[in-house]
C-alpha cells in the first residue's frame, strides 16, 4: 500500500501513533508532504521525528517543507558563527533549535542540516494507472521546472491551483491548513474544516490539518484505498 501523510511538525508522538494504526510493512510506501519540523506545543519532539523517518529508510519518501528550509539555513549560519557570535545570535523563530541541541550533537546537527537539504522538492508516482503528483505546498507536472519557492510556500496561483489542479494528475499536498479551503469549490473528506479537503475536480487533496497547532490534527491517506486516518 501507499500512504500520503501530511505535516508532521515535531509530533512525533501523533506520528508514532499513526504510523502504528497503518502499520506500514516492508513492502508499503509513504509519502511524507513536508514540514517535519517547527511547533507542536508541549509533544514537540524534532529528534524523535527525525529519528523515526531515518527509522523509516527506503520505506518514506520525506518531501522538503518550508519549515525545514528554514531550520536547516539557520542551523548552517550557527554553525558558521564563532562561540561569541552565537551566543549573540538571534534566536531561531520556531522551538526546533532549542530542543534540538539539547538531544543532538553539533555533528549530529550537521548531519541534520544535510539530511534537510537532500529532501526533494517534488515527486511522483505512477499507481494503477493512475499519476499522482506530491509537493510541499504546490505541485507541478513533472516536465515543468519551478523555482523552489513555488514547491515550498505556494503562489498567487494557488486559487486556480487549488480549483483546477494539474490536469493529468491527482496532486497531494500540505503547507496551508485545511480549514483555509472552504472558500474553494470542493468538500472535506470528514469532518468540516478539520480533515483532508479535495477539490470539486477530485484531483487535489489538501493534508494538513493543523498537526502543529493546539486541537490540530496529523492527517494520512492510503492511495489505493482511498482510507483515512486522523491522531
Amino acid at each position: 500500500m501507499h500512504y500520503v501523510l501530511g505535516d508532521v511538525h515535531n509530533n512525533c508522538k501523533k506520528l508514532c501513533q499513526l504510523l502504528q494504526r497503518i502499520s506500514l510493512g516492508t513492502r508499503d510506501h509513504l509519502y511524507v508532504l513536508g514540514d517535519l519540523f517547527d511547533r507542536g506545543g508541549d509533544d514537540a519532539d524534532p529528534a524523535g521525528v527525525y529519528c523515526k523517518i531515518l527509522e523509516l529508510g527506503k520505506r518514506c519518501t520525506a518531501l522538503r517543507g518550508n519549515h525545514d528550509q528554514w531550520l536547516a539555513a539557520y542551523i548552517r549560519h550557527y554553525a558558521s558563527l564563532s562561540r561569541q557570535e552565537q551566543e549573540a545570535c538571534t534566536p531561531y523563530m520556531y522551538n526546533s533549535f532549542d530542543l534540538l541541541r539539547q538531544q543532538l550533537s553539533p555533528e549530529d546537527m550537521g548531519k541534520l542540516e544535510a539530511f534537510i537539504r537532500s529532501l526533494p522538492l517534488h515527486t511522483d508516482l505512477e499507481l494503477e494507472n493512475r499519476k499522482y503528483l506530491f509537493a510541499h505546498a504546490m505541485t507541478s507536472a513533472p516536465d515543468r521546472w519551478r523555482k523552489a519557492d513555488y514547491y515550498l510556500m505556494g503562489d498567487w496561483y494557488i486559487e486556480l491551483f487549488a480549483t483546477k489542479g494539474i490536469p493529468g494528475y491527482i496532486s497531494f499536498c500540505g503547507h496551508n491548513n485545511t480549514s483555509e479551503f472552504s472558500r474553494f469549490p470542493g468538500a472535506y473528506c470528514d469532518e468540516e474544516g478539520t480533515s483532508i479537503w479535495h477539490n470539486e475536480a477530485g484531483n487535489l487533496y489538501m493534508m494538513d490539518c493543523g498537526c502543529g497547532f493546539p486541537g490540530g490534527r496529523l492527517a494520512c491517506m492510503c492511495l489505493e484505498t482511498g482510507e483515512r486516518f486522523y491522531e
